[in-house]
């Protein structure tokens, strides 16, 4: 296992893309602080840069890096929620690239409740961006299989059993309370 998780830490640090299995769907990630990993993958799925894209990790403190400091209120709020599917959009730290804002001052992040998942990013010690596994528009995949299908050998393929939801999770702007994807 150490063997195959040094190799696509290599993967991921060389800007190397992964598919991987979440709560609802594959996700489509790599590393959040590789900017020509970000661009690769904004472009494979044809999706607009300014969409911007979500973190998931499996402990808040792997997306500190990407987030601005919390007050204990809102920090709070978070852990409520978390490990679960539930996004918040959150002050972006000053660091974070833009290709993961998508120009805004915030960032959309998640401690996932999906087993895989949380696994990956504790085994790789690091957040991962997720997005759906599709071409933009088009149904997200629900198999290793579509993502080969979909993606080729342009993705790394982490086979395994997404969740039991049937949508994305909930976005939720920390700043209003307000609720941008039921």
């Amino acid at each position: 296992m150490n063997g195959d998780i040094d190799a696509l830490r290599g993967h991921l640090r060389r800007g190397g893309l992964i598919a991987y299995p979440t709560e609802s769907c594959y996700g489509l990630g790599c590393d959040p602080r590789n900017s020509q990993a970000l661009k690769r993958l904004i472009r494979l799925k044809g999706r607009s840069a300014a969409k911007g894209l979500l973190l998931i990790a499996d402990r808040f403190r792997r997306l500190r890096p990407f987030i601005q400091p919390l007050i204990p209120a809102d920090r709070a709020r978070l852990a409520r929620s978390w490990p679960g599917p539930v996004t918040w959009v959150v002050p972006a730290s000053a660091t974070c690239l833009s290709e993961l804002t998508g120009g805004r001052p915030t960032i959309a992040v998640r401690v996932t409740a999906h087993p895989g998942a949380a696994q990956l990013c504790r085994a790789l010690g690091m957040a991962l961006v997720s997005t759906s596994a599709n071409k933009s528009g088009k149904k997200p995949a629900k198999t290793a299989a579509e993502c080969r299908r979909i993606f080729g050998a342009q993705v790394r393929v982490i086979a395994g059993r997404i969740g039991q939801r049937r949508r994305p999770s909930t976005l939720i702007d920390l700043a209003t309370g307000t609720t941008l994807r039921p």
